[in-house]
């Protein structure tokens, strides 16, 4: 054990957390045969029950969900932006309410909690505007008096299974764009994030109410995985965007194909920079220590491994070892706090024996990796620095915790090797300031990401652009850029205005 954690009281949390949840709209009360207990990973205990659901319930949601669509999918494009611009206007108001239930549910420091509810304001905005932009292509035809062109149209259901480090944001991805598109959602949320997406769902339907949409657009779903498999198996959801481990990802997406269904899936992210002679390693420093240490380990973004040119190696690693001994570690609630804790004791139990697998291999641990003293049921931890052999096992597997491993490189051709020697394919960097080594990691034969950045850490991706990555974090799309058509079908339509009948190809069929 190191240094001990101060920490608010679990009755505290509790009045927080029934605070939040009534001026959203949320009652705490339950009659409900199936309840939850929510949790809070800041003293590691239950807060209080609350109402849940089952297979039936999941069931029924669809059934409403599909109603609510086909009402919904005839109603214009700027109509649907409207309840979303109302839905944004709420979130604005209830900015502090959706911070506090994060940081409580999930441990975020109060500025990454506050800045998880900018992102559902942020997507709010961009599907306002793309409310108006659900463009098609018109195409010239090869016949005389014809026009080729395409549209597009809503969906239908869109299954929403999200995880628990971002309880809010990656469903507010969904939900604008799935609303804007003409579709209606069903929400399973982490059962861990329950009170979260109860005043997110309740914050929407207040809008819808106010906005005069259909009842049931979103419907809330907060049942135990094994429940959820109705909605992952249901015709009548024709896409499912799931967030969570490749484990789950491997269980679903064959189901899913099975009966030809959509699914973008956002699995594991495993994620590394390189860092060249030429990087200004003040900059990769910073870029490095929050996009590994940030919500403590616990992003799909999260920096796992650094891959470093031999030349600067021992400096950079000192440099983020120093910074690694000044990270305040405890209360996210409290100022100046940066690293808060992690969700469970699995998730720690998890991290200990990954660190214990690296050092079997040849690792050493440079820094961290020691649990600081709060109480048994909670689970702070200083992020570690494991320096491994560039051969190793455990830099393939992505460990939900804070561990960064360092590896070293000579060439560069040698550093994107080993960046792409991992299954994951999520987020990644380069810090140069060689132009020729940013556009070589940035081209074909460079990162094999969905993401790939320059002079910037893996972590807190702007919504404008597309979100996702290859590989097996899942190759699925949400957020900004075209995400939208995921949500929609297409439809290539030719139109004759000539009179005759010509056939494409020169076809005589006379």
């Amino acid at each position: 054990m190191a240094t001990s954690v101060a920490l608010p009281t679990t009755d505290e949390l509790r009045t927080i957390a029934r605070n939040s949840l009534h001026r959203c709209g949320v009652t705490t009360a339950t009659r409900s045969s199936k309840t939850v207990l929510a949790r809070t990973p800041i003293t590691g205990d239950d807060l209080f029950e609350f109402p849940a659901g089952d297979a039936a319930d999941v069931a029924a949601a669809i059934d409403a969900a599909h109603e609510a669509f086909l009402r919904w999918r005839i109603v214009p494009g700027p109509i649907r932006g409207a309840l979303i611009k109302r839905f944004g206007q709420l979130l604005v108001e209830h900015k502090q309410d959706i911070a506090d239930l994060i940081t409580i549910e999930v441990g975020k420091i109060r500025s990454e909690a506050l800045g998880e509810a900018q992102e559902m304001i942020d997507i709010c905005d961009f599907a306002v505007g793309l409310s108006r932009q659900l463009e098609g292509r018109t195409m010239p035809s090869e016949r005389p008096g014809h026009r080729l062109m395409e549209t597009w149209h809503p969906l239908g259901v869109v299954g929403v299974i999200s995880a628990f480090n971002f309880p809010a944001a990656v469903w507010s991805w969904n939900l604008a764009l799935a609303i804007v598109c003409g579709d209606s959602v069903v929400w399973k949320p982490a059962q861990v994030a329950t009170l979260t997406a109860a005043a997110c769902s309740a914050l929407f339907e207040r809008a819808a109410a106010e906005s005069g949409a259909p009842e049931n657009l979103n419907v809330l779903v907060p049942v135990s995985a094994a429940d959820a498999h109705v909605l992952i198996d249901s015709p009548k959801v024709p896409l499912i965007s799931a967030t969570g481990s490749e484990r789950m990802g491997g269980e679903i997406a064959p189901r899913i194909a099975a009966r030809f269904g959509r699914m973008i899936l956002e699995l594991g992210g495993n994620n590394a920079v390189v860092v060249a002679p030429s990087a200004d390693l003040d900059l990769a420093t910073r870029g490095i220590v929050f996009a590994a240490a940030g919500t403590a380990g616990q992003r799909c973004t999260t920096l796992r491994r650094v891959i470093v040119h031999e030349s600067i190696a021992d400096e950079l690693v000192g440099r983020i070892s120093q910074v690694y001994g000044r990270l305040p570690i405890g209360d996210p609630f409290a100022d100046g706090t940066l690293v808060g804790p992690l969700i469970d004791g699995n998730a720690y139990a998890n991290m200990v024996k990954a660190l214990d697998s690296a050092v079997a291999e040849g690792g050493e641990i440079l820094a961290g990796g020691v649990r600081h003293e709060s109480n048994e049921s909670s689970f702070y931890v200083e992020p570690a620095i494991v320096r491994m052999p560039a051969q190793s096992a455990i830099v393939h597997r992505e460990t939900f915790a804070p561990i960064l491993y360092v590896l070293t490189y000579r060439t560069l051709d040698e550093a994107i090797a080993l960046h792409n020697a991992v299954p994951q394919g999520l987020s990644s960097g380069i810090f140069t300031t060689d132009q020729r080594e940013a556009e070589r990691f940035m081209a074909a034969d460079g990162s094999d990401c969905g993401i790939v950045n320059v002079n910037i850490g893996t972590s807190g991706a702007e919504i404008g652009g597309a979100f996702g990555g290859e590989k097996t974090t899942g190759g699925g799309r949400e957020s900004g850029s075209d995400a939208w058509r995921g949500y929609m079908r297409r439809a290539t339509n030719t139109i004759n205005y000539s009179g005759e009948l010509p056939l494409a190809q020169g076809v005589n069929f006379g």
